[in-house]
């Protein structure tokens, strides 16, 4: 669907594709396989030669509705879908990587990120030096000869540090390296990384695309080529594979995806500023408040800050377990994207694995809370809060 129409108009219509029952919604296709109408043209669907569905671990038409959605989203030529946002990053980094190279990584990026780049690539020949995601000097420092990817999230997770795509992607093209940015918390409903510069974009289509937390998924983006059919080759041959019926739950998703998140960023600003003036808060993560070092850039990369708001409270660990356990609304649970709050201790959980010091490195303290904001009356999740706080 042609880029005129708005993100609103995308996320409703683009992709459809409608079987000869011609559906108004789109349909489900729960099937392993498809029927050929003869050998010939078996062979044919099997080697590429002709166009068609072969067997739905890497061709299916509810899934290619999906990617061809997000795609129109993010203003993508292509999209592979694959079954979750960490199968993405390896399907991504698959395609580029190979043994004796070297990747540069933001050190503010999800623990599982760090442990697939630190402890699993490494055993098979790739080095990553992991740098901070906002001071780009220290990204042209780290590049090598043998460096063949940048990797950052932006917003990061749990702090909401914003990287310069820009800046960033010209200094991975000097390198010869491919910019792919973590677009999961923003989604294209606020920011485009490939309108800044990015060579690839990857999304955890758990969160906020599907929004409600029903399913997994993920997506790897970008432009027509080698990489983008690197990834379609190692999904094809490895098979971390979107499902049907996940994508299906993600497409139904999209259609609300801009409202969902305007509407999140405006309760999380909202939340933010009252937290910033809590006498039990020491300091609020948001980019959408005055007082983060990179709000300017953020106002400038993105429509608004997201639905992510983390604080420090007074006390360390026992003080934020306290301010969580006390909780009778919000959800505690580490998943974030959905239109339920859900709230969590990184240090313990979603960074717990990596080492204390990456994650003081990264800045994951023993006092930090990350919230993730929904739908809720703000009113209701403040005096939630209210409750551990006090």
């Amino acid at each position: 669907m042609a880029r005129q129409f708005e993100i609103s108009t995308l996320g409703v219509r683009a992709g459809t594709a409608r079987s000869q029952f011609n559906e108004h919604s789109e349909a489900l296709f729960l099937t392993s396989s498809f029927v050929f109408d003869n050998a010939a043209q078996a062979a044919g669907r099997f080697t590429g030669g002709e166009d068609g569905f072969v067997y739905s671990r890497f061709s299916n038409p509810t899934v290619t509705m999906f990617q061809d959605r997000l795609a129109a989203l993010e203003g993508a030529e292509a999209c592979v879908a694959t079954a979750s946002g960490m199968s993405a990053i390896l399907a991504a980094s698959m395609a580029i990587l190979k043994a004796g190279d070297h990747v540069v990584c933001s050190n503010a990026v999800f623990g599982a990120t760090v442990q697939l780049y630190a402890t699993i690539l490494s055993r098979f020949g790739v080095e990553t030096t992991f740098v901070p995601p906002t001071r780009i000097e220290e990204w042209q420092r780290a590049a090598r000869p043998n460096t063949k990817l940048f990797f950052l999230e932006t917003p990061s997770n749990p702090l909401g540090e914003i990287s310069d795509i820009a800046a960033l992607a010209a200094v991975a093209k000097k390198a010869g390296a491919v910019l792919a940015v973590d677009n999961a918390l923003c989604t294209p409903a606020l920011q485009r990384p490939l309108e800044l510069g990015a060579d690839l974009v990857i999304h955890s289509a758990t969160k906020h695309l599907d929004g409600q937390g029903r399913v997994l998924g993920g997506a790897v983006l970008g432009p027509k080529g080698p990489v983008m059919d690197g990834v379609f080759g190692f999904l094809r041959t490895a098979g971390p594979s979107l499902s049907p019926f996940n994508a299906w739950v993600a497409l139904k998703g999209m259609e609300t995806l801009e409202l969902r998140m305007l509407a999140q960023s405006e309760r999380a600003l909202e939340l933010a500023r009252w937290l910033e003036k809590h006498p039990k808060v020491s300091r609020v993560y948001y980019p959408g408040i005055a007082s983060h070092p990179q709000h300017a850039l953020a106002m400038r990369q993105q429509r608004a800050g997201g639905a992510i708001v983390s604080f420090e409270v007074k006390g360390g660990k026992e003080t934020a377990w306290k301010v969580i356990d006390s909780t009778r609304l919000i959800s505690i649970t580490g998943n974030l994207g959905d239109v339920k709050t859900t709230i969590t201790h990184p240090a313990t959980t979603t960074h717990g694995r990596i080492s204390p010091e990456a994650r003081a490195a990264a800045g994951i303290t023993d006092g930090l809370v990350r919230v993730a904001v929904g739908l809720e009356a703000v009113d209701d999740v403040k005096a939630d809060l209210e409750r551990g706080l006090s």
